[in-house]
């Protein structure tokens, strides 16, 4: 049998488990350091931004960004993943806002977020242009859109597709769909389009660089279930960007 690409049931699956520890999918929260540590080099302060994560699963950067001060918003397609994410916020003491609804049709006001995160989510989209879009719309003049996603190479096939689902199996089959990729050509042809400028895209590296899978860093890995990510300029896999929204 076939198995079904880009198969969103995942985090269905994984999200009574989203905060254990323990869990494979629990490595993802180890991403916010590497992230933040890129958009800080933009943002002098989070301290009272209204920020909105599109894709928030279970709330790994919500409550990371909650902890800086930001009034955080959270989108998701996955009902499960914002049940998740609200009783984990409310254990926790947060307050954030999440609601459960789809990226091409965001249900927020036109100008109101200072911020958009969109973190390993535009691969998995229906719409990328429509989902670009409501992003522009929703940010403030001058709003800054931050993201990350994997580039369509033989690379990424090789590292995301063959080996990390189908050999090492630390990715479920099925949850990526190589077609669905973006090269940054792509994207930068969408987001330039929407009205946003001053883009920048960096090397988001896990594990090693390029065909390289680097043995310590995976063991390493394998040990504390903690990802080390590395921000350079290689760009054939995973990418880190920001864009800023300007206005006439």
């Amino acid at each position: 049998m076939a198995v079904k690409k880009n198969d969103l049931k995942f985090y269905d699956l994984n999200a009574e488990r989203w905060w254990n520890e323990d869990a494979d999918i629990y490595a993802l929260y180890h991403l916010n350091k590497p992230r933040f540590e890129f958009f800080n080099r933009y943002v002098e302060s989070w301290q009272g931004l209204k920020v909105l994560d599109v894709g928030c699963g279970g709330g790994f950067s919500c409550e990371f960004m909650a902890a800086m001060g930001v009034h955080a918003y959270g989108l998701d397609q996955s009902q499960k993943c914002i049940e998740a994410a609200q009783n984990h916020a409310r254990i926790g003491g947060y307050e954030i806002d999440y609601r459960s609804g789809l990226a091409e049709n965001m249900p927020y006001a036109d100008s109101a977020f200072d911020v958009v995160i969109c973190v390993d989510v535009l691969e998995h989209v229906q719409e990328v242009p429509n989902v670009i879009s409501e992003i522009f719309r929703v940010l403030k003049p001058n709003g800054l859109f931050f993201f990350d996603t994997i580039n369509r190479t033989f690379k990424s096939r090789f590292v995301m597709i063959w080996l990390m689902e189908n050999i090492l199996g630390e990715i479920q089959k099925g949850v990526h769909d190589w077609d669905k990729f973006i090269t940054p050509e792509e994207l930068t042809q969408l987001l330039q389009k929407s009205g946003f400028r001053d883009l920048e895209f960096k090397g988001f590296d896990l594990f090693g660089e390029a065909l390289r899978l680097n043995l310590a860093s995976y063991l390493e890995y394998k040990r504390t279930n903690t990802i080390k990510v590395a921000i350079n300029e290689d760009i054939s896999i995973n990418y880190i960007g920001k864009a800023i929204k300007c206005v006439p």
